[in-house]
């Protein structure tokens, strides 16, 4: 090597430092904190159990409901329940491997006398005598089911010519070697956030080179939460909705997503609100947490950059995590090949993003007024 340093032959591990980067970006990475390992590039998880307990009715025969196997395991004799969006309280008088039967115990001011096909019936209780025994009652815990992402190989290469050393611009080549590793490190950050936003699921082959999943991949899916904003401008109104899908489903909205344009136009909605007093030195009309109508929680606004200018994202971030595979976490190593005019580093690892519960975590707001059409308008009206 015509280069010495003093860390040339140590393997450094970088995730420490990608961790304060990604902590430092105000980007959507930002939400995700270091998970578990994963331990094969296929990398799965178990689902939380994010909303109360329901069943839902297949069909009815002569007084019986039918249900799924695994709904029907959610009952016994004595638990009561109500039929979604109606009062009356039903209590389970039997259940067989097949079916059950409810018996009216509350009219509870509605005029529903049973269940029908396609009901979606919410446990409320079920009461236990004194006295009670081992499994007599609820069980709960992770729901069994899971999800899983595929890792993605991520490689950043170094280099620092023999020219730039002798020019010293940063110091020793200790320090040119850190600043250099940090603008990797940056630069990495930069294309997670765009994987973790736009990234498909791709499980490594042979033939196939693996890739991440992202935001829109998992929020996008069939069972995903969605508004259509009908070419409206992004305000209170549509956030709340959106914020009412996540709720409704179990999950905490605490973050709006949209680009800085979308950003200005939900802080515009609020500028009438502004109190200027005669000791102010600042007026405008930036608005960083908005109160929901629905728990009267904050939610923040994040503005990201790379976020398409039509689409917002309501979140529950809780979900999110960045998992490496074991043994492969970012990490530096000399990559100076023999006889080369200089130093090559390489920073290398391999990533995933865990996005749980994403059915219930994640609500897109489509089709939204163009932010500069939007924020044209409201210039106009003032």
């Amino acid at each position: 090597m015509l280069y010495s340093y003093s860390f040339q032959n140590k393997k450094r591990d970088l995730s420490d430092v990608l961790s304060t980067v990604i902590k430092d970006e105000p980007r959507f990475i930002s939400l995700f904190k270091p998970s578990e390992d994963a331990t094969q590039q296929k990398h799965e998880w178990l689902e939380d159990q994010l909303t109360g307990r329901s069943v839902t009715v297949t069909a009815v025969s002569s007084g019986t409901l039918s249900a799924s196997a695994a709904d029907l395991a959610k009952l016994k004799v004595g638990t009561l329940v109500v039929v979604k969006d109606d009062s009356a309280l039903f209590r389970v008088a039997t259940v067989t491997s097949s079916g059950f039967t409810v018996a009216l115990v509350s009219a509870n001011g509605s005029k529903t006398a049973a269940p029908a096909a396609d009901d979606v019936l919410s446990i409320v209780s079920t009461p236990v005598q004194e006295g009670s025994n081992p499994g007599d009652g609820d069980e709960t815990g992770l729901t069994g089911q899971t999800g899983f992402n595929c890792t993605q190989i991520f490689r950043k290469d170094i280099i620092l010519s023999g020219s730039a050393l002798a020019v010293n611009v940063f110091g020793t080549v200790d320090n040119q070697l850190n600043k250099q590793t940090a603008f990797a490190l940056g630069e990495l950050a930069r294309d997670l956030n765009r994987v973790a936003l736009f990234g498909r699921r791709v499980e490594a082959t042979a033939s196939a080179r693996g890739e991440a999943g992202g935001l829109y991949f998992f929020g996008c899916g069939d069972n995903g939460l969605s508004v259509d904003a009908s070419a409206a401008a992004l305000d209170s109104v549509v956030v709340n909705d959106a914020a009412q899908a996540v709720l409704g489903a179990g999950g905490d909205p605490s973050l709006i997503l949209c680009s800085p344009g979308q950003a200005r136009v939900l802080s515009n909605e609020y500028k009438n609100q502004l109190q200027i007093v005669r000791s102010d030195d600042r007026r405008g009309a930036y608005v960083a947490v908005i109160v929901n109508e629905i728990n009267g929680r904050g939610m923040t606004v994040m503005a990201d950059p790379d976020m398409p200018d039509t689409d917002s994202w309501i979140i529950d971030p809780a979900g999110f995590g960045l998992a490496s595979l074991k043994g492969r976490a970012i990490t530096d190593s000399d990559a100076t090949p023999k006889g080369f005019d200089g130093i090559k580093r390489m920073a290398l690892g391999e990533v995933t993003f865990v996005f749980r519960n994403a059915g219930a975590r994640l609500c897109r707001i489509s089709n939204l007024k163009a932010s500069a059409t939007a924020l044209a308008a409201l210039r106009g009206g003032n």
